[in-house]
This record gives structure tokens, sequence and C-alpha cells, in this order.
């Protein structure tokens, strides 16, 4: 606590919950960030100041996730996550800091709302026998149409 009375607030490891869906939540001091000077329009102040955030979450040392939907992530975010099972969300389309970490935390509770989403079985469906019936009808047509246009030779 500081002289003024008020706790210090750090803004590395800020307080408060990350709404990924209905029955998740995770702690924002599980996110970490790292910034970095983005690409792109901006003038003096692209090469000046550290707008592009990377927004880092630990997968598999997450205590508010279960086994199983770490491995689900594991499974369908493959392509986010490292060796060390850290997962990455960049984001630098914003000209400040504070929309791009913004941007990265949408984009992140999006990403792993979708994978943790669990995907409805394919009902397996026959084909109707007017359609196999038609097709096959086609088929004898256009044979018969091919047979007509040969030469009487054959």
């Amino acid at each position: 606590m500081d002289p003024s009375g008020e706790t210090p607030v750090d803004p590395v490891r800020p307080r408060g919950m990350l709404r990924i869906d209905e029955n998740l939540r995770l702690p924002l001091g599980e996110l970490s960030y790292v910034t970095s000077r983005s690409s792109g329009p901006g003038g003096q102040n692209v090469n000046k100041v550290e707008t592009r955030v990377t927004l880092l979450f630990d997968v598999d040392g997450s205590p508010s996730l279960s086994e199983e939907q770490k491995a689900r992530l594991g499974e369908r975010l493959a392509t986010r996550i490292n060796k060390e099972g850290v997962m990455r969300v960049v984001a630098s389309k914003h000209r400040t800091q504070k929309a791009n970490r913004a941007a990265a935390r949408e984009r992140f509770a999006d990403l792993l709302a979708g994978a943790l989403k669990k995907r409805r079985r394919r009902r397996k469906t026959r084909v109707p026998k007017a359609a196999k019936r038609r097709r096959l009808e086609d088929k004898r047509h256009r044979s018969e149409l091919k047979r007509r246009r040969r030469s009487v030779d054959d």
C-alpha cells in the first residue's frame, strides 16, 4: 500500500477475469504481454513507440483449465502453441498499445471459445431412393445419347 492509501495496480498483471464463454473465465494474471514496434503506417510514431502487442498464455501451466480443455486446445490451436505450451496472439492493427492490448485479448477469447466448443457429431444420412433412381436414369440417358453418336461401323 502506498502513502496515498490506494493499493497500486500492477499494469502487467491486472486484476479481474477474462470471460471466454458462459462456463469459463480466466484470471487476467495468467496473461502476459510483450510489446514491440509495429510495422505499417504511423509516421514518426511507428519508429518510436512500441504499439504492437503479443499476448502470451501458458496453456500447459494454466490452473484454470482442465486436462481435457488443455488437450483440446493443444489439438485445435497447435499452430499457435509452441513446444513449451505457450499460446501467442499478436495484435498490431491499432496505433495505440492500449487498443492493441484489447484487440489481442478479444481475439484470444474468441480463439479459445471456438477451440473449446464441442463439435456436433455428423449424423449419417442416406441418399434418397428417388435421387439414386434419377442419377441412374440420367446415366442411362447420357449413355444412350453417346451410343447413338457412334458410327455404324463399330
